[in-house]
């Protein structure tokens, strides 16, 4: 069985956001709870809210034992990009583009 927890249009960018992802697929929650407290990036604290929210997700709701729940993917979308712009020289304007992501975590109990 699979649990889905999903964050939405979180203020980072995609890219780095990637770097823990790749971290935390094939790990068991336990394992990945630590990797996630232990990794000096601010993708990290997402990622952690966003595990833990699957794990309740999969003690609460599908009664699924928590020492059994391994990582089945975490992934990582890209989400609406907020546009501003900076004053530059000679008159013109710099686009600045503010990324988001949609960061997605699948957890399955190991059966089927």
């Amino acid at each position: 069985m699979e649990v889905v927890a999903k964050t939405r249009r979180a203020r980072i960018s995609p890219e780095k956001a990637r770097h823990v992802a790749r971290l935390l697929s094939g790990k068991n929650v336990e394992e990945a709870l630590t990797i996630v407290a232990l990794v000096p990036r601010k993708a990290s604290k997402l990622w952690e809210k966003t595990l833990k929210s699957a794990i309740a997700n999969a003690v609460n709701n599908a009664d699924m034992d928590r020492g059994s729940l391994v990582v089945k993917s975490a992934q990582v979308g890209p989400g609406p990009t907020l546009k501003r712009f900076r004053p530059k020289a000679r008159g013109m304007a710099g686009r600045i583009r503010k990324r988001t992501s949609h960061l997605s975590i699948i957890l399955t109990d190991g059966e089927g």
